[in-house]
This record gives C-alpha cells, structure tokens and sequence, in this order.
C-alpha cells in the first residue's frame, strides 16, 4: 500500500487484509489521520498474536482516542487474555478522561474485576469527575478490593477536595485505612496533614505507624509538638516510628534547636531507637544523636557499629562513624581508643579521622606501639592527616624503627607536609635509597611537597655524581622544581645515555604548557630519539605547546614507524584542530590499522569542516561496524559544533 495517496477505504481494506505488513501499516495511518470507522477494526487487532500489528493498533487507539474509541475497547477488559485486558488498561489510563461517562456503568456494574479495573483506570484521569466516581466507589462499593483501589487511584489523584472523603473512609478495614493513609500524604495539603493528624489517636498501632511515616515524609515542622506529645503511652515500635519522623522532620541539625529539655527527652528516645530491628529507623536514631548526642550516645553508636560487617552494611556503618565524629572527642571516644579490642580501637580511631580535632592525637601514637600491623597502618596514616609539627619525633622513630613499607610511606605523607625544617629534610632525602621502590617514590614526592632550595641543591648534586636510577629521580624533582631554574642540568639530563632519563627531562617541559616553546631548539632532536617512549613524551610536549609553530613538528610525527607516537600525534592534532591535518589524516586512513583508523576519525571529528565531514561520511558504510559507528559518532560531534 503506497504512502503517496492513501484514503479512508484502502485503510480499513487494508486492516481486514491477510497481510500482516498492510495492516500494520494501516493500524499506523489509521491513527495518523483519527479514522473513527478503524476504531472497532483496530481494537481486535489488539488481540493480534502478532506483536507488531498489536503495537500498531495500540498506536492507532491512542491516536484516535474519544468517546467511541472508549466504549470500544472497554470490552476488552472482560477477555480472558491478561495481556489483551493490559493492554486495554493502558491505553485507557491514558485516554479514558476523553469519556469517563463511558466507564461509569461499569463502575456500578456486577463484576467486581471490572470494577476494581476502572477504579484504576480513573486514578488517571485528571477530572473532578473521576474523583467524585471514585469517591463514591470508596464509600458505596460492597467489596473491599475497590474501595481499596479507590483510594489509592484519588491518592494518585491527589486532589485536596478528596480529603473528606478518605477521612470518611477511615471506618473501613484496616486494608483500605492503610491505602487512605498513603493518598492522604500523597496530597500533601494542609487539609491532608489536618486530617492524618486527627486520624493518629483513632487508629489502631499497625494504621498509626503508616500515619506516622506519612507525616514524618511529609515535613511539616508544624507537627512537631503533636509527635512529641504522642512519644508516650505508645509501645516500643510505635514510639521509634515517631522518633525516625521527628528527625525526618527537623533534618537532623535542626533538632540542636529545640529547648535543653526536649533534647534530653529526645536523646533518651533516640538511643533507644538503636537498638531497632528497622535499618530505617536506627539510621534516623543515627542521625538525630548526630546532632544532640553525649558521651553516653558515643558508647552507644561504638557498640552498634561493632556489630556491623563494613563492607556489608556499609551505609550504616558510615553513618555511625560520622555520629560519633559528630558529637566530638569525649572520654569514650579516648577510652575506646585505649582498649584491648581492636575492632574497638579501630572504630573509634575511624570517627577521629573526621573530627579535624588534634587531641585524639597523643592517645593514637600511643597505641601505635602495641596493636597489630594493619591497626599500625592505621594509626599512622590518621596521624599523618591530623599532625602537627610537634608530632614531628614521633614519625622521626618510626623512620628509625619501623620496616614496613606502609607506615614509611605514611611517615614520609606527613614530613612532606613540615616545610623549612632542616632536619624533616635530610630524613626524607636519605629514604630516596631505600630498598622498597614505592617508600622511594613516596620520598621522592615527598621532597618535591617541601619544595626546598637546599633540597633543589641536593637534587642537581645527585644529577651529577649518583646511578642512573638516582640521576633519573633527581631530573623528575628538579623538573617539578622548576625548569627554568634548572634548564642546565634538564638540557644535559636531553642527552644522557639513558633513555629512561631523557624521557624524564623530556616529560618536565610538559610542566611548562605553551612556554616549553621557548625551548624547542632543545626539544625538536628528541623526535628522532631511537627510544620510541622519548618520543611519545614529546609529541605529548609539543601538544601541550600548542602553537602554530609545533604543529609542522606534529605533521612530521606522523610518518614515525611506531603506531603510539602517531597515536600521540594524531591525538595532538585533533585536539588542537589541525586543519592541516585532514589530507595527511586521510591518506593515513587507506592503510591504517583499527586502532590508528579509529583515532584520525576521533581527530576528524575534532577538526571538523567541510572536508572531514566528507571523509567520514564516506567511512560509514565502511565493512568493519565499529568503525562505522566511529564514523557517525563523529559526523554528529561535528554538527553539534555547527548548532
């Protein structure tokens, strides 16, 4: 059936054709053009086992919609086929506000399926209409069930001229109350809160506590005394539910607001609350003794937490940490970090991490001497965060009598941090010949952190007289140093016999950006250097230059016989959006590999114009998929920069 010139009659020929394309596509057309006479055609082919022509016809119904296409599918939620009957359903969830007198019938009909139905179906209509029907299905109807859908369809409603009747609808079974109570937080109306809170002493404990949740979900601070007025003569996990929506509520810092006397009232109630099998309500409990806990609360949270698996319950265990951070370093907390047990130790040294408070300090270098190594690693990373320059002779004895290489590092981390002390400076520079190669690199970094002249000194002394690794490390530091202060000892470190130490001289003109430029009569021999990482790093420099008298430099690079310094080249260009570039990029092409092939249609798509585009339009029938899908992606990366 042709597209072109199509008419009422082919359509619905078409739709009673055998042809399955044909009626597909005229269940399309149908809807398109709101044929009225295919409605009843289209609603049986919703009961298509063809799940093409269904769609379609589904398409076509929602299209159509109206009175007539209402009261022809509503049928369909009397068949025996689930799927039909859904389908069914969802249209008219969509449509049924074109005709929801059309429905009322059934609403009051005898099939108490079609009826629970069609109160779903009205909770999306957006209509006064629908909310009185369904008003007067929650009051009226015999069966459970649709009073109960009822309620949660004008929940969905949320119109607050429903509140009087779900109000009403309190005196029914406890099954539709719990449904009431969810559209009445749905609502979410003064009249709403008004009613849920008049509500709260009438109903029974199982129907409070789903109250409670509303409100405390709801955030009206103006419920506040009422849930505290109803803290007593509650049982147990009643009163934790109006805890858990009182922090809920207050939003945690809030509740350091209310008078001393409710705080103490609360705190009680809170710790409690903890002991709750509910995760909910003891990350509530969690966070309300955040903000108003005491040393008592300290004792308590260490005791939840240590029954926690961190990895498992890993939510809760964060959130106990940080209470206790919260609260601050009181004696429990020290006591903790006293104990025997470890777990203990480590819980509260954990909480300490946060405080930004330095007096756990002292009791957590004492420790250090008695617990375990992974404790030990611990505890020195935490006191490497939190020291001072008094804390300096503790890290000189571990320098002195600690081998593992963990708490070195830890050690080195912190005299990183200790500028202008001759002596924190001599330590760290004697552990560049340790024998473990990450204290080395830790102690290299750590040298570089203190940013010394005298170090700077020691680094062009080590360029001179030490091995190759030592000569190495030493051209990192004085690079990070500053090239400009040490171009000498960079300029020669650009022809030592080592390869691994050119590179390195190589990659500390990157710290330098487009003022490397200035050195490029140094620099340009180097891309011809027979190690190919040297001359990796410095197309990666010339990149990082970024001006127009590289670019030529980066053109040369790509005839290189290794793919990563054209990588590298490719990848320059197309970030500095080379136009140059695109003939030298598409000749490239013809013989490239995937991997090179994939990075010039990435740097066209980069450089963009009227000539990539070309190219990469003609890649996108390419054999390979996936560079097909390259190529598209970037056809579209370079007409989004046209938009």
């Amino acid at each position: 059936m042709s597209m072109d010139k199509i008419d009422v009659t082919q359509v619905l020929e078409a739709l009673r054709s055998g042809s399955s394309d044909d009626v597909r596509n005229a269940a399309f057309y149908a809807g398109d053009m709101g044929l009225e006479e295919a409605v009843p055609l289209l609603c049986e082919k919703i009961k298509s086992e063809n799940i093409g022509i269904q769609e379609a016809a589904e398409y076509g119904l929602r299209r159509i919609r109206g009175g007539k296409t209402i009261e022809a599918i509503l049928p369909l939620l009397s068949s025996d086929e689930a799927p039909v009957r859904n389908v069914a359903m969802d249209i008219l969830r969509e449509i049924g506000v074109d005709s929801i007198e059309s429905m009322q019938p059934y609403l009051r009909g005898d099939d108490a399926d079609l009826r629970i139905f069609i109160s779903d179906i009205l909770g999306y209509c957006r209509s006064t209409k629908a909310a009185l029907l369904l008003s007067d299905a929650l009051l009226k109807d015999p069966e459970v069930n649709v009073r109960y859908q009822a309620a949660v369809s004008l929940g969905n409603l949320a119109f607050p001229e429903s509140v009087g009747t779900l109000c009403q609808a309190m005196h029914d079974e406890e099954w539709v109350q719990f449904a009431v109570v969810e559209a009445l937080a749905k609502i979410n109306d003064p009249a709403a809160i008004n009613a849920l809170i008049t509500l709260l002493p009438q109903s029974s404990m199982l129907v409070s506590a789903v109250i409670i949740d509303a409100l405390g979900g709801l955030g009206d601070v103006k419920i506040i005394p009422l849930l505290f007025n109803s803290l007593e003569n509650v049982n147990i996990a009643l009163r934790h539910k109006i805890v858990k929506a009182i922090v809920q509520i207050l939003n945690g810092r809030s509740l350091a607001l209310l008078s001393p006397k409710s705080q103490e009232r609360l705190r009680v109630y809170l710790l409690d609350a903890l002991t709750d099998s509910d995760e909910e309500v003891q990350m509530a409990a969690l966070t309300g003794l955040s903000a108003i806990g005491d040393e008592e609360a300290s004792d308590a949270i260490i005791e939840l937490a240590l029954t926690l698996d961190p990895e498992r319950k890993a939510d809760m265990y964060e959130t106990a940490i940080r209470a206790l951070s919260s609260i601050g370093y009181n004696p429990v907390v020290r006591n903790a970090l006293r104990s025997e047990d470890e777990n203990r130790v480590m819980v509260a040294m954990e909480a300490c991490q946060l405080m930004d408070d330095h007096r756990p300090v002292e009791e957590i270098k004492a420790l250090f001497w008695r617990v375990s190594r992974d404790l030990q690693r611990a505890a020195v990373a935490e006191v490497a965060q939190l020291g001072i320059t008094e804390d300096i002779p503790f890290f000189l004895s571990i320098i002195d009598e600690c081998d593992d290489a963990e708490v070195l590092k830890s050690a080195l981390v912190f005299f990183g941090n200790q500028h202008g002390i001759a002596e924190v400076e001599d330590v760290v520079f004697a552990q560049l010949v340790h024998r473990y190669v990450d204290v080395k690199e830790m102690a290299l970094e750590a040298c570089i952190n203190l940013h010394s002249p005298t170090l700077n000194i020691r680094f062009k002394e080590m360029f001179t007289t030490g091995d190759t690794n030592e000569r190495m490390m030493a051209v990192y530091a004085l690079g990070r140093y500053s090239v400009i202060d040490n171009i000498s000892e960079l300029s020669a470190a650009l022809e030592d016999e080592s390869s691994l130490i050119r590179r390195v001289a190589v990659e500390a003109f990157i710290n330098l950006g487009g003022g490397a430029e200035r050195y490029l009569p140094r620099l340009l021999p180097r891309l011809y250097d027979p190690d190919k990482d040297v001359r990796v790093a410095l197309v990666d420099v010339l990149g990082h230059i970024a001006t127009s008298s590289v670019m030529p430099h980066l053109l040369n690079a790509l005839r290189d016989e290794n793919d990563w310094v054209r990588i590298r080249a490719i990848e320059a260009l197309g970030l500095n959006k080379n136009t140059d570039a695109v003939p030298v990029l598409s000749q490239m092409l013809e013989h490239a590999s995937p991997m090179i092939a994939f990075k010039i249609i990435e740097a066209l798509g980069r450089i963009g114009g009227n000539i990539a585009f070309s190219i990469l339009l003609g890649m996108m029938d390419h054999e390979d998929p996936e560079i097909q899908h390259a190529a598209a992606e970037a056809v579209s990366a370079i007409q989004a920069d046209q938009e």
